[in-house]
């Protein structure tokens, strides 16, 4: 049984459509990034599942329980949003018994339950403090501790750490991933345009675009086997070198850009097969060697470094490969100049082919 279903949801705007048909399963105890660039459609589904926003068509199921029109108290969800939204005359046990008291919880339940969250997130000296009295991070697992002692087994995270500076960010990304750990019972779906935050945190990515999922599967999958050009390109960093080109189909397939030609033989084409015709090869930074290195790789070629990118463990280095921008990661301590000719190597096997036209993986 799903914890969260959703089908066939429709939200418009208007004459604008923002949510398209969408369906979506969440298994108990997974945690589910919706990840996404802005306007795609990500914070507006997460909304409609709490309840923030009534939909156009559609139902939403809760626990097997069809939550489509009931009010957000009423879902059995705990959300936490971008705007830790704490009550500033009140301390932070006054934040976090404030909900349970209004719902006539019994005094020393709502106590353990702020004990627990209190114990759970690290925030016990923190009890007697006004939130003017805390840090962005204290102030954010707050907001999360809001929504712990509501025990419920779904929660909603509405880009929680964007307010946050990258150090804190990092260590509270951390902290979230303990936390689903020890509620492993406990379904979360958490949305972010972070990239990092979703391949770190999640147990699968629904990547949206234009109020549809173009995949859904685990970070593994999304990240080796984009379904299409735009996942490709939308999940890495530094992103994933594009080659325009056509491939060659016969007994030994290739890809072909101009001079440059790449044998394809032990790449895994959806359709089992090769099939002539105009193509995109996706090759990511990391996965290609240099130097010394370059010699074990199935394809070589030499390339001149134009620009070159410090950035402390590696180097970013910025080529050009059958004319067209290519770039490739060395460790931090290779000495390169703009100019300098190395020999660069990668295994096509585990490169990405798409579809000039439909860009979909090939």
């Amino acid at each position: 049984m799903a914890s969260v279903s959703v089908r066939n949801l429709v939200l418009n705007f208007g004459d604008v459509a923002v949510l398209k048909n969408l369906d979506l399963d969440i298994e108990k105890g997974e945690f589910l990034v919706l990840l996404g660039s802005s306007g795609c459609g990500k914070s507006t589904l997460l909304n409609c599942i709490a309840g923030l926003l009534d939909v156009t068509g559609g139902q939403i199921f809760i626990k097997d329980r069809n939550v489509t029109w009931l009010e957000p108290k009423d879902r059995g969800i705990g959300m936490v949003f971008q705007s830790y939204a704490l009550y500033p005359q009140m301390n932070v046990r006054g934040n976090l018994s404030f909900g349970l008291k209004n719902a006539r919880v019994p005094a020393d339940e709502i106590e353990r339950r702020i004990n627990r969250a209190a114990g759970i997130l690290h925030i016990e000296p923190l009890l007697d403090r006004k939130p003017a009295q805390l840090s962005g991070g204290q102030r954010q697992r707050v907001a999360i501790g809001r929504a712990l002692v509501r025990d419920v087994d779904v929660f909603l995270f509405d880009e929680p750490l964007s307010n946050l500076d990258a150090k804190l960010r990092a260590e509270l990304r951390v902290e979230i991933k303990r936390l689903h750990q020890q509620l492993e019972d406990t379904t979360m779906i958490y949305v972010t345009h972070d990239q990092i935050e979703a391949m770190t945190l999640a147990d699968r990515i629904a990547i949206m675009r234009g109020g549809s999922i173009q995949q859904l599967a685990d970070p593994h999958t999304i990240y080796n086997k984009p379904v299409n050009k735009y996942v490709a390109g939308f999940i890495g960093s530094p992103s994933i070198n594009f080659l325009d080109g056509a491939i060659e189909a016969g007994a030994a397939p290739a890809f072909r850009a101009g001079d440059l030609v790449i044998p394809m033989t032990r790449y895994e084409f959806a359709d089992g097969a090769a099939k002539s015709g105009a193509a995109t090869l996706g090759v990511r930074p990391e996965h290609v060697m240099a130097g010394e290195f370059a010699a074990s790789q199935p394809f070589r070629k030499e390339a001149t470094v134009e620009v070159v990118e410090p950035m402390g463990a590696d180097t970013q280095v910025w080529s050009r490969l059958g004319g067209m921008e290519f770039r490739f990661r060395v460790d931090g301590q290779t000495a390169l100049r703009k100019g300098d000719t190395i020999e660069i190597g990668f295994d096509p096997a585990r490169a990405s082919l798409f579809d000039a036209k439909s860009e979909l993986r090939l």
